[in-house]
Parts: structure tokens; sequence; C-alpha cells
């Protein structure tokens, strides 16, 4: 139904902040494979090598059996010592970038979506979009985070690690591309029946490309007047505006994703289904179907009713 990552997607790091968090998954995952599998051998000889009949069952006076539990237990200390060290490391270099970030993001988790403002020191230059998170190539940006209602957890594996979202608390991480493209992220904090589809995407592009879309959602909603496109704005005003905002029309609501730039998106509903015209109204009609425990409603409308609204959200580009 919706547009799926790849599921080899967090195999790869495409930035610099996520490189060194590969390569300690990796190592942990290479020592823990080795413990496994030498744990695994010993077991086995264990199983077809039993003790002879006759000698003692006490392992302490069995020839070396202490020398050996020594051993083990020092070279146990001794690696895991090393990759606490190590861990430490990958945490100081990916603590800040290496360039000064030139965008500042907030990134709010709701159950089960994501907000995403565009901070500026001028008002005139913030926006506020949703679950669509564009950047602009080879250039740091910081992420603040917080969380509307429970814990969340946001994880771009490749661009960064995870970090947290706490409610009352704002933590911090950056993320860097290093080349365009859609890089795909999940909430990975168990956050309510929806938590796996809570999905977002981090566009990369060019810095004109960045700078082109940035000055698109700076607009304000130009919506057609056309009588299909008026009756629709109707409609969306008596059903959609208490949680909804469409800048220019509706700044009232606060408790769903703006949606001045609604057909600017890939996907609609966290990534839960493809930004077409069926599957928008399939949404606004059967939302708790699709999506049981979210805040949007089931919305019914009738066939017409349903065209027109349609037909108003299609303007809003």
């Amino acid at each position: 139904m919706n547009n799926q990552a790849p599921l080899n997607y967090f195999l790869h790091a495409a930035g610099p902040a996520a490189l060194p968090v590969m390569h300690l998954g990796w190592i942990f995952a290479g020592i823990c494979s080795a413990v496994y599998i030498i744990i695994a051998i010993l077991l086995c000889i264990a199983i077809l090598h039993p003790r002879p009949k006759g000698q003692s069952g006490d392992v302490f006076h069995a020839g070396n059996g202490l020398k050996w539990v020594y051993i083990g237990t020092g070279l146990s200390i001794c690696v895991l010592f090393g990759m606490g060290i190590y861990m430490l490391a990958v945490l100081n270099q990916t603590a800040t970038p290496q360039q000064t970030p030139i965008l500042t993001l907030t990134v709010t988790g709701y159950q089960w979506w994501w907000k995403a403002e565009y901070e500026n020191d001028n008002p005139a230059l913030r926006f506020t979009t949703a679950n669509e998170i564009h950047i602009p190539v080879g250039m740091p940006v910081v992420v603040e985070l917080k969380s509307a209602d429970v814990i969340h957890s946001f994880w771009v594996p490749q661009l960064a690690g995870k970090t947290q979202m706490i409610p009352g608390l704002v933590n911090r991480q950056w993320i860097e591309a290093d080349a365009p493209g859609v890089y795909y992220g999940q909430c990975t904090e168990f956050c309510g029946v929806q938590h796996a589809h809570m999905m977002l995407e981090i566009i990369a592009q060019s810095a004109a490309d960045f700078q082109k879309w940035e000055h698109e959602q700076l607009e304000s909603a130009h919506p057609s007047r056309t009588a299909k496109a008026v009756t629709g704005k109707k409609l969306f005003m008596d059903h959609c505006a208490a949680c909804h905002t469409v800048r220019g029309i509706v700044d009232a609501g606060i408790y769903g994703p703006d949606l001045t730039h609604l057909q600017s998106r890939r996907l609609i509903a966290a990534g839960l289904l493809t930004n077409t015209p069926p599957h928008l109204s399939q949404w606004v009609a059967q939302a708790q179907e699709l999506k049981p425990g979210a805040r949007m409603p089931d919305t019914a409308l009738t066939p017409s009713d349903t065209a027109v609204l349609m037909a108003f959200l299609a303007t809003l580009k």
C-alpha cells in the first residue's frame, strides 16, 4: 500500500554523521558473532566429547580447567572494555559537525506523524511541513527533537544514529547527506499501536533545488477559484480546519499536519499511502480503518462532497 523503504537501507551510510555509527555497528556485530560461534563450538565439543567415566566432575580440579576460566574471563573483560572505549570515541566523533550548520529544524513526534519546523531568526522565513524533510546536500543540519505526547525515537540510519524524543525535553542531533536522494527514517521507540506506521523521508537536494523548494514552501496557499474548489474550501473549513493549517486560509489547526503545500509531498499519513487522489480520498473517508487509533477521524462525505473536497486539496501545491 505504501512506498516502502528498501529492506537494506540501514546497512549503508550516506553522510559523515552516520559513517562512524555504521562502522561501530558492523564491528560490534562481528564481535558478537565471533563470541556466539566460539561458544557454540565449545558447546558442541562438550556434547560430542563427554568426560570419561571415573574422572572427577569438579572443573576446578580437572587439569587446567581453572586456568582457562581465568583466561576466558580476562579476555572478555578486555574485549568489553575495548568496545566501551570505541563506542565513546564514536559518540565524541559524531557529537558536532565539522562545518558550521546553516539550517536548524525542530522536529516534533506525534502519535503518529512528524512535524518539521524550519527555524529562522526572521519570522517571515519560518515555515512548517510534515513527514517530509528537505535538506541541502553536503551541509550539516541541526535537528532539535521534541515529543508532543509519548517517547518517540528519531532514526534516519543512512544519515545519523538514533536519538530519543522525550516529552518535556529537547534533544539535539545533526544530519548531513553526501549525495542527493531520498533517505528513509522511522520511529524506533514503541509509541503505540501505529508505531510501525510512523515513517518519514529526508530528501537531500542540491543547494539550488533546496532554495527553490524553500521559496515555494514560504508561499501561502493560492487555491483555485473554480466553483468546485470554492465549494471544497467551504467543506474543508467545516470538517478539517480545526486540526489542519493552510497558510493564507486558516491558521488555527494545531493537531494535524500543515497542509499548505500538501501536493508537494510524495506520501501521506506518515508514509502509509502514496499521495494520489484515490489514496487521499480513501484516507479522508477511512482513516481509522487504515490507521486505527490515529487522531484523524473518519469523515463521512457523499461522493459529490468528496469530489469537491479533493478539487480543493488538489490546489494546495
